[in-house]
């Protein structure tokens, strides 16, 4: 029997609880996937990602319609008695419960692991906040920007006597304990189905971000070295930065190893450059000489010529793209990097990121952007649950729903 055409969490529910990007973002990952993701907002106020960005001609914002693609919209409210009853009943129906609160605020309003294995034992609750569920910490509130601060991302960016930089997208860390939000919670499943029952994950925003600056740390526990910004350069090559080209554009050149260098220095017409500069030693102890000979040459070409010399000499390097030199390249159109939906409401298709990673036999997908509040209450209610519509609409009168 073939998979092809299939998508791999199919008959998978997830119970989303969690606002705004970290942990919901987990939750449209598992979706374009397969899963049923059942997204939870706050009746009458709903998701503070729905206000957050540009705001689209539906009311709500951009990144709402981008980021809860695939969901089912319904309203509750947790801190009710019969709310929570429902998120009981809705827990017990699930897989995976996704939620982003302060440590400790789901057990107070009765809804913490030990409560939702009462009614699902193998239940998987993946649990994301700003310093995790453990530590001295674990209470204090965070945002991206405080886990880029705190994780050592920030001291990094920017230029050596600037002030520290965001790193491009002020929302990073949300997306990177996403994905770790993902990675744990398939994780946890593959646990479940090889020993039994579930487990929390538990993810902070600040540990992904840390886990991914190369060998920062042990550096330091071994050397000491406190490495400090050093702009567009890397702290272990040169020639290995971004360059202005004579039309006013970007590149960047990744030059990592000496045998990178010496092909550079043959495109660039200065193979005599080898006879001071062939090992990397030498050019990171003359970094602001090297960076100016290669800043010249490069200065010399406009963007696109300059990408076809160094195409046809072996040299890594490449355009830095604005938004709008991606919406026109057709390797990002090839490899569908954006996809066009049309949204009722908004004069022009809404363009959003496509599908990734890309699973050849069982690949993901996106059948609808971001709903509506509330918008599948009697689905999901109805369906799930089995409440009529008269139960419905009496819990909405209660402001339950």
């Amino acid at each position: 029997m073939t998979s092809k055409g299939k998508r791999p969490l199919e008959g998978f529910r997830v119970l989303d609880l969690a606002t705004v990007v970290a942990a919901p973002f987990c939750g449209a990952i598992l979706g374009e996937f397969g899963a049923e993701v059942i997204k939870v907002e706050m009746p009458g106020r709903g998701d503070a990602l729905r206000a957050f960005g540009r705001a689209s001609a539906t009311g709500s914002s951009y990144n709402w319609l981008s980021e809860s693609r695939n969901k089912k919209c319904i309203t509750l409210d947790l801190r009710t008695s019969r709310g929570l009853e429902l998120a009981r009943q809705l827990v017990a129906q699930s897989d995976i419960v996704l939620e982003n609160f302060r440590p400790g605020t789901l057990q107070k309003w009765g809804l913490g692991l030990a409560a939702m294995r009462e009614v699902k034992p193998d239940i998987i609750l993946v649990s994301v906040s700003a310093f995790g569920q453990t530590g001295p910490y674990r209470e204090k509130p965070g945002y991206a920007r405080i886990a880029h601060g705190f994780a050592g991302l920030s001291y990094l960016t920017g230029e050596p006597d600037g002030v520290p930089a965001v790193p491009g997208a002020s929302a990073l860390a949300d997306y990177v304990a996403g994905v770790y939000a993902t990675v744990g919670a398939l994780l946890a499943v593959v646990g479940r189905d090889r020993f039994g029952g579930g487990q929390q994950v538990d993810v902070s925003l600040y540990e992904g971000v840390f886990r991914m600056l190369d060998d920062l740390a042990p550096v330091y526990a071994s050397c000491g070295e406190v490495r400090n910004r050093i702009g567009a350069d890397a702290p272990n090559a040169v020639p290995h930065s971004n360059y202005r080209t004579r039309d006013g554009k970007w590149v960047a050149l990744a030059c990592s190893n000496d045998r990178m260098f010496e092909r550079l220095t043959q495109v660039m017409g200065r193979t005599d450059l080898l006879a001071r500069f062939a090992k990397v030693g030498t050019r990171l102890e003359c970094r602001a000489e090297v960076n100016g000979i290669v800043a010249d040459w490069i200065a010399r070409f406009d963007q696109d010529a300059l990408v076809r010399v160094c195409e046809e000499g072996d040299v890594p390097l490449g355009r830095i793209n604005t938004i709008a030199d991606i919406f026109a390249d057709e390797h990002v159109g090839a490899r569908g990097n954006l996809l066009s939906f049309d949204v009722t409401g908004e004069p022009r298709p809404v363009v959003v990121p496509g599908v990734f990673p890309h699973l050849m036999d069982t690949p993901g997908q996106v059948a609808s952007l971001g709903g509506e509040m509330g918008e599948h209450n009697a689905e999901v209610y109805g369906k799930l649950l089995g409440l009529t519509e008269a139960d419905l609409l009496s819990l909405k009168a209660q402001g339950v729903i």
